[in-house]
């Protein structure tokens, strides 16, 4: 009987992952395209930083909804702790940035 209990309270992942093997190459086809596009194209400069921070968005975007399972969970608490995650990671980089400016 306890053994049952633990097995239904479990979940339980039947067959193979596609959804992540099709996440995780994505993610490659993305990463491989902003090198290609950073070293073997012939664009201006502020193309090449747009289209890269576009496809680094939807990169970040598809890893929270492939690997870090986005659409699941509590709702309210998961949103705040994104938006968390975001003002910290907005903090760090900007003032990274500001500190190399200002020295």
């Amino acid at each position: 009987m306890a053994q049952h209990n633990t097995q239904s309270a479990s979940h339980h992942h039947k067959g193979f992952p596609w959804s992540h093997v099709f996440g995780f190459v994505l993610s490659l086809v993305l990463t491989f395209a902003a090198l290609y596009l950073a070293l073997y194209t012939s664009l201006p400069f502020s193309t090449i930083i747009t289209v890269i921070g576009i496809m680094a968005f939807l990169q970040a975007a598809l890893q929270l909804v492939m690997f870090m399972h986005m659409s699941e969970g509590e709702g309210v608490t998961q949103t705040i702790s994104i938006i968390f995650s975001f003002f910290i990671a907005l903090v760090t980089v900007g003032g990274t940035v500001w500190i190399f400016f200002t020295m």
